[in-house]
């Protein structure tokens, strides 16, 4: 065979043994456990764990997600399946997350070889595009800042959501290229752009938000590599324009319409330590940060929990918020001043970027998450391939359509492609090691915690992972291992009430003397800040241990806790409902417990699962004309029937009830 012919085939290989090695690196990840937000998502989430695969079931697992208003019904469908296939089983869930994530990397090489063939100005041999787009990929897969994208499980949603943002960049680009390059109709070509970018939002949604982004990734290749035109033309083509006008600019005015009211009321910051200028402060020493973990990940950046990032209150405070924003506009002059010069650098600098809009904005998100990068850890991997690999290609190769010529190398390009080859051992070095401590819950809570001492989560963590290991027996040595890293957390002000519950817990649980000091604390921090979700957790796992009675927790105490919590503006329908059932099931107060379920009802009246509580106790109370309407807006909410099989059970409840009721009543 011809050198030529098998040349394109190289990039194939690269990633096929990148493919690999990945399964290698991670495969001791897969045996870890649960962690954080794959709780509430997942394992205590009873609708993506069906019991068959009925249509009703499928309908309420992908409406279960209680991460986002949209439900995020493909990741949630995925996780349902995994539940019907092998059982609520980390190892299987961790397993499906690395296939995708190994379609991603695939998905990566595609579009990195895609770009190369639309960097006319500086075109790389067939056999360099080839080696460029393997190399982008390779390291794309073994980037230790996205490895959190595959051994967290519930990031699935984020991983998933880019195998639709991937598949529609690179039919966009196809679509293009054909507009520009090819003879055929410009009209399929702009049609295959067009139903790329609709369909891979449209589908990439229904996995995570994130996918929002993509028109803009397609708009920012645009404008550096194609130029908005049509065959070379230097005309811009308005069918092109018109399509970002439909799928990015207004999409864009309209969500900023409707976000901003809410984003300006002091209630959408309230469970934050930050506001919004304060977070535009942070967020940019947030980016600089995420550029040099993705480039120099260093066990202490990557620690998965950083609750205890610092605020930025100032230009100046701290001193390297102004520093950050400096090298930030310096990325942009860099951008712009490259995409002539080095235009898949300057497009890698652009999707970087542009991936931290979403995210590292006006939003009021957590202010730091590693996976966010999982797309963005693409853009700045082309930068530094172009800058390490391509600039050790000499700009007079020539591409022939049978043999490419050999790149001349110079020092200084030997030293970039050791340079490449360095940093891909350590990243490939820094995962792996990085996966082996995840295949241990244990192991993974001593790392994280030692990664993180000023963590509260990571503390928390720490503590709650001895609680399991002691099996509640006070005599075991994991008792006492277990009360230094919770207290430390307590101690952080800034720290939610999570260690607070787990010293509680675990001293009721083994019928151990509860410290007064630590309701006084959790009554505090509830008064001083609205509660969060961890708050609201916390307070929820200790009524339902209450209400199991596996904890003697003192009813004064408890309460307390609940009305310092509920004191604040608008309580959410999730703690209304928590106190409702402490006050039927634990107070005996079916007044009470009945109030508060109404309220959670009527604040979130798409809930079912608060409808359904509430016509128990108005059918228990004998309440039965209230429960008969409430039950008629029960069915309404029953989208393809998925909540049959409940209303058919509460009306025969009602029913009965009625039967037991004297006719005067």
């Amino acid at each position: 065979m011809a050198e030529g012919s098998s040349q394109p085939r190289i990039g194939l290989r690269m990633v096929a043994l990148a493919l690999l090695v990945t399964t290698i690196v991670y495969w001791p990840g897969l045996y870890g456990g649960w962690l954080f937000d794959d709780y509430p998502n997942i394992v205590d989430n009873k609708g993506i764990q069906p019991q068959s695969a009925n249509l009703p079931s499928l309908i309420t697992a992908a409406l279960s997600s209680p991460a986002s208003d949209l439900k995020r019904p493909l990741a949630s469908l995925s996780f349902a399946t995994n539940f019907l296939l092998t059982g609520l089983d980390p190892f299987w869930m961790k397993l499906s997350n690395l296939v995708i994530h190994l379609i991603n990397g695939l998905l990566i090489f595609l579009v990195a070889r895609s770009l190369t063939r639309l960097a006319d100005r500086h075109r790389p041999t067939k056999r360099t595009a080839e080696v460029f787009a393997g190399w982008v990929a390779s390291c794309w897969l073994l980037l230790p800042i996205n490895l959190t994208g595959v051994l967290y499980v519930v990031q699935r949603m984020e991983s998933l959501a880019n195998v639709f943002v991937l598949l529609g960049l690179l039919g966009y680009i196809v679509g293009r290229y054909r507009m520009q390059h090819e003879n055929g109709s410009q009209l399929a070509g702009l049609g295959i752009s067009a139903g790329s970018l609709i369909a891979g939002t449209v589908f990439g949604l229904m996995a995570k938000e994130t996918a929002i982004m993509l028109p803009l990734y397609a708009f920012l290749i645009e404008s550096i590599l194609l130029g908005f035109g049509s065959r070379k033309s230097i005309k811009r083509d308005r069918r092109v324009i018109a399509l970002f006008v439909v799928t990015l600019f207004v999409p864009f005015i309209l969500g900023a319409a409707w976000l901003a009211p809410t984003l300006l009321q002091p209630e959408a910051w309230a469970t934050r330590d930050f506001n919004i200028s304060t977070r535009l402060l942070t967020e940019a020493r947030v980016v600089v940060d995420y550029m040099v973990w993705t480039a120099f990940p260093l066990p202490s950046f990557l620690s998965f929990y950083h609750d205890d990032y610092i605020v930025s209150t100032g230009l100046l405070s701290p001193v390297g918020t102004s520093v950050c924003l400096c090298i930030l506009a310096a990325l942009i002059g860099l951008m712009l001043w490259m995409k002539k010069r080095r235009p898949l650098a300057s497009t890698g600098i652009a999707l970087f970027l542009g991936a931290q809009l979403l995210t590292a904005t006006i939003l009021p998100l957590e202010l730091v998450y590693e996976h966010r990068n999982y797309f963005a850890s693409f853009g700045l991997l082309l930068t530094i391939v172009d800058l390490l690999y391509l600039r050790t290609v000499s700009s007079t190769c020539i591409d022939t359509a049978a043999q490419d010529s050999q790149p001349r190398r110079t020092i200084d390009s030997q030293l970039a492609l050791f340079a490449l080859l360095a940093l891909t051992l350590w990243w490939t070095t820094a995962t792996a090691l990085t996966a082996y401590a995840w295949g241990d819950p244990l192991r993974l809570s001593v790392e994280l915690a030692n990664r993180g001492p000023d963590s509260p989560r990571a503390q928390y963590e720490l503590g709650r992972t001895y609680i399991i290991y002691s099996g509640y027996d006070p005599h075991s040595p994991y008792t006492k291992l277990a009360y230094p890293p919770l207290e430390r957390a307590a101690r952080i002000s800034a720290s939610s009430i999570l260690p607070l519950q787990a010293l509680i817990f675990m001293n009721s649980r083994m019928h151990l003397p509860l410290d007064p000091k630590w309701w006084d604390t959790m009554a505090t921090k509830l008064k001083e800040r609205r509660p969060g979700v961890q708050d609201e957790s916390s307070l929820g796992a200790l009524a339902h241990c209450a209400a199991d009675r596996l904890c003697d927790l003192p009813p004064q105490e408890m309460t307390r806790a609940f009305q310092a919590a509920l004191d604040h503006p608008n309580p959410t329908a999730r703690l209304l409902s928590m106190y409702g059932e402490y006050a039927w099931n634990v107070l005996d107060n079916k007044q009470m417990g009945l109030e508060m379920t109404r309220r959670a009802s009527d604040g979130a009246p798409h809930e079912a699962v608060y409808l359904m509580n509430l016509i128990k106790m108005e059918i228990a109370v004998g309440e039965l004309n209230r429960a008969q309407d409430d039950l008629l807006r029960l069915r309404k909410l029953s989208i393809g029937g998925s909540l049959d099989s409940s209303v058919e059970q509460l009306a025969t409840m009602l029913a009965n009830r009625h039967k037991t009721l004297p006719p005067s009543f």
